[in-house]
């Protein structure tokens, strides 16, 4: 994980990343094809932690605030757990997201189906549910970009309140 996020998926090799790995280069080809496949499936497998997260969050008893601010600690937690994959995971996104086909269950569909229905309940005002999704994706993602690159002081969770609170305005906007 360190050589991709720090070097870059196309400049480690797979002889270093056996090394780091602690195995041997035949046995990482036993499991992936190859690199690009060995990050593909790190980057899906944290893709679709956040959509269940997403779901479970969002889908929850509460106020409108309440499923937001779970959204966004659940969020924040994933990054201060494991840093290292979740900045590999936000900076690979334009990377590996084309090979994740739109479904019911990835975080982006998940958010504006969410969205959607808190739109046909009245709770937020009726507008485009991709837009809205993607303008509330947009503030948490844009602030863990900015913690990787050390834009952001101590653990993104310190931060948790405030996007929390950034994502409700844009949802009540008209």
């Amino acid at each position: 994980m360190k050589l991709f996020v720090h070097e870059g998926v196309d400049a480690a090799t797979t002889r270093e990343i056996a090394e780091k790995a602690g195995v041997s280069e035949g046995a990482l080809y036993r499991h992936y094809k190859g690199k690009d496949q060995l990050a593909l499936s790190l980057f899906m497998e944290t893709h679709n932690r956040l959509g269940q997260m997403m779901q479970e969050a969002l889908s929850g008893d509460g106020t409108l605030e309440d499923k937001v601010h779970a959204a966004v600690k659940a969020y924040c937690e994933l990054a201060d757990e494991d840093f290292l994959l979740f900045s590999f995971h936000l900076v690979s996104l334009n990377r590996y997201l084309p090979y994740d086909k739109r479904r019911e269950d990835d975080p982006v569909s998940i958010t504006e189906r969410i969205i959607e229905s808190l739109m046909e309940a009245g709770i937020i005002p009726k507008g485009d549910p991709a837009l809205k999704a993607a303008m509330t994706l947009g503030i948490v993602m844009q602030a863990g970009q900015n913690k990787i690159y050390n834009r952001l002081p101590g653990p993104l969770g310190q931060h948790a309140d405030a996007m929390a609170r950034a994502v409700v305005a844009v949802l009540k906007a008209d």
